[in-house]
């Protein structure tokens, strides 16, 4: 019976995703690995054995900078199996975590450091937009109305997709460096544009941010059975899209950001203007 009750329990395991993070936390004496690869090697192993018995596993992303903040805020001895455990708990909650479902961690390792950067992305646009107060004109608050508007204009987008895939990137001129932000959507023939709750939230919030204070622009790549793929976009400007001519899409597409060199255009890609959004709903004139 207990290990049919053993299925029934969750589990959180915290995994260092590098060998820096991984150095760091062996100057702690009861922290047993001395070789990173071994050490992935048995945490693969753990969770597979897991995985056979029917037990679910979160794995949370462990950064020893955090892990050492929460012991000190928290009181804990850091060099303790047990004060790990309670980090990882609470991972578990408020950090980046994903669901194991049998992937090799060489896929793992990837989508998990992928979703630390969008959940620190979201912390800090959201950050920058609180800051940003109420507007001296009318007293709302002009983040919350950035991304109020920022919502409306991506479904005006997505509802004026073609059927299909759609990805779609916004990209503002942050301090220190610029925000990025990236949603993959699906386009059935109804009409309705399927993504991920996360990513559509992450990329409104970056989108809200350019809209209200930062220079920025919305790239979408449209992809389509039997026919070439789209691609257009906007400029950031006052509050609203101003739409991409083709050239500046190509110049885009086809510019090496390092160096500046033109780059070959892909074949099967149309470099285009993008659609009509449809008639604006908020009143003209006033912009925060």
């Amino acid at each position: 019976m207990r290990r049919v009750l053993r299925r029934e329990v969750a589990g959180t395991i915290g995994l260092l995703t590098d060998e820096h993070d991984f150095r760091a936390m062996r100057h702690y004496r009861t922290f047993a690995f001395t070789d990173f690869a071994d050490y992935l090697k048995a945490f693969e192993d753990l969770l597979s054995s897991r995985a056979s018995q029917g037990a679910h596993t979160t794995v949370a992303l462990f950064d020893p900078q955090e892990y050492a903040d929460f012991c000190t805020d928290t009181g804990l001895d850091p060099d303790s199996a047990s004060s790990r455990a309670r980090f990882t708990a609470e991972l578990a909650t408020t950090g980046p975590a994903l669901p194991y479902d049998g992937q090799p961690l060489a896929d793992l390792i990837p989508a998990l450091v992928e979703e630390a950067v969008r959940q620190a992305t979201w912390e800090y646009a959201t950050t920058l937009l609180a800051r940003l107060g109420s507007c001296a004109s009318c007293g709302k608050d002009i983040g919350h109305e950035a991304f109020v508007r920022a919502r409306d204009l991506l479904v005006r987008i997505l509802d004026t997709a073609r059927e299909g895939d759609q990805h779609l990137v916004c990209s503002v001129s942050a301090t220190p460096e610029a925000l990025a932000a990236v949603l993959h959507a699906t386009t059935g023939a109804d009409g309705a544009a399927l993504f991920e709750d996360a990513e559509a939230l992450e990329f409104t919030t970056v989108l809200a941010l350019g809209l209200a204070d930062l220079p920025g622009a919305l790239v979408m790549r449209a992809t389509a059975h039997g026919s070439a793929d789209r691609v257009y976009g906007w400029r950031l400007r006052a509050g609203d899209l101003a739409p991409l001519t083709a050239a500046e899409v190509f110049d885009a597409y086809c510019t090496d950001i390092d160096s500046g060199d033109p780059v070959a255009p892909e074949p099967g890609v149309d470099y285009c203007v993008p659609p009509d959004l449809g008639p604006d709903t908020p009143p003209p004139g006033h912009h925060h």
